[in-house]
């Protein structure tokens, strides 16, 4: 999304305004030549300015994207909406998502210079909502998107799933949006493309080895207060898996809880996707300590192996590099059924969204709902049939 309301008409009342200014310097000169000469080519020029403009828009060379945008997915009470009214300097006290909620920021870079738009979207309801994921992202702005991805690491029989079924879900439309891109414009196509190696140097020697997401991914795991109370074995086994799976697909990773020196770290990460600021370049990797990975500064050396034995990996049955710590971290953390669809409630019996009018008038109609039910069953009952 580009600033371009305003681009034709600026541009046009300055050549008239331009061209207005030189026709009254000359015209005590040389009147009917200049006259005629301007009267010719006033509108041309101003017409040819815009169109100039335009095209230049079109092609999306060399023009920098103002507005992003942010689809923040993640566990059920995850601490989504804590984090985006953090980013945003919004005092609220956060309430639980309905389904797909949207939110905007402004932020300026410097001073005397316009303010910058991030749109903030929040996808509710864990993995029972799925399909709203297509509403935010579109061709329009895939350029221009970003994940944030929170995971209550205080949960961690859920994590997997989790993760699992919202990433997979999302580079599933991400790289249709993209497929189509490449049919009606292969140039953006082949940026988005580009785009996904931004992070990753060509002589990191993981070059190779890994399958970047499509569009800028950060991991956030939550609640890193009851995670440091976990067994060392545990955490160790979360923190290296963690690590592989952000480096494995190009991802930012950081740790994070309700402390404001956590909360500003994953600051820092989603502002510069949002706002284009400075990008962090400092690094935690030690695990008694929350992560702190910037996507393209870690690497399968650093992360090491698997946490199982040669033995139990030989056991393991496993197809891709992923799906082998999948089998590992489900190995001591057996999934956990989330029951998300089961446990999303009626939004209309909740008290944060009561209204008194609506309300009673619901009520009434659910009346006359089960009235008009008991008058046609026993309508229904009363009938006579033809043997």
């Amino acid at each position: 999304m580009r600033r371009t309301s305003q681009i034709a008409p600026v541009t046009l009342r300055h050549s008239l305004h331009h061209q207005a200014k030189s026709l009254s310097y000359h015209s005590q000169w040389d009147l009917p030549s200049r006259l005629s000469k301007y009267s010719d080519t006033l509108w041309d020029i101003a017409k040819a300015e815009v169109e100039k403009k335009e095209n230049l828009e079109s092609d999306g060379d060399g023009v920098e994207v103002w507005e992003k945008s942010l689809l923040f997915m993640g566990n059920k009470n995850g601490g989504k909406t804590t984090i985006i009214l953090r980013c945003l300097d919004r005092d609220e006290i956060s309430k639980p998502t309905l389904a797909l909620e949207y939110t905007f920021g402004r932020r300026a870079k410097g001073h005397n210079r316009p303010k910058d738009i991030a749109h903030f979207w929040e996808l509710g309801g864990g993995t029972s909502l799925l399909d709203l994921i297509r509403i935010p992202i579109t061709t329009d702005n895939i350029r221009a998107f970003a994940i944030i991805l929170v995971l209550d690491l205080s949960k961690p029989n859920e994590l997997w799933p989790t993760m699992d079924s919202l990433l997979r879900v999302t580079r599933n439309h991400v790289d249709k949006i993209i497929t189509k891109l490449g049919k009606t414009n292969p140039k953006v196509a082949t940026e988005i493309k580009q785009k996904m190696w931004n992070n990753m140097s060509k002589d990191h020697p993981d070059h190779e080895l890994i399958d970047p997401f499509p569009i800028p991914l950060v991991m956030i795991g939550s609640k890193y207060d009851l995670f440091h109370e976990f067994d060392p074995e545990m955490r160790k086994i979360m923190c290296k898996t963690l690590r592989f799976i952000s480096h494995y697909y190009g991802a930012s990773l950081v740790f994070t809880s309700k402390s404001e020196a956590l909360l500003l770290k994953a600051r820092v990460l989603i502002n510069h996707l949002a706002f284009g600021f400075d990008r962090s370049k400092s690094i935690s990797v030690d695990q008694n300590k929350p992560l702190f990975i910037p996507a393209g500064l870690d690497s399968l050396n650093q992360i090491g192996p698997p946490p199982a034995s040669d033995s139990d990996i030989g056991k393991l049955h496993a197809h891709t590099p992923v799906d082998l710590w999948k089998k590992i971290f489900n190995k001591t953390f057996p999934p956990k059924s989330t029951n998300d669809l089961k446990d999303v409630s009626d939004p209309a019996q909740d008290p944060q969204y009561a209204e008194y009018e609506v309300d009673a008038m619901r009520a009434q109609k659910n009346q006359e709902l089960e009235q008009y039910k008991r008058n046609s069953s026993k309508s229904w009952k009363e009938m006579d049939f033809e043997s």
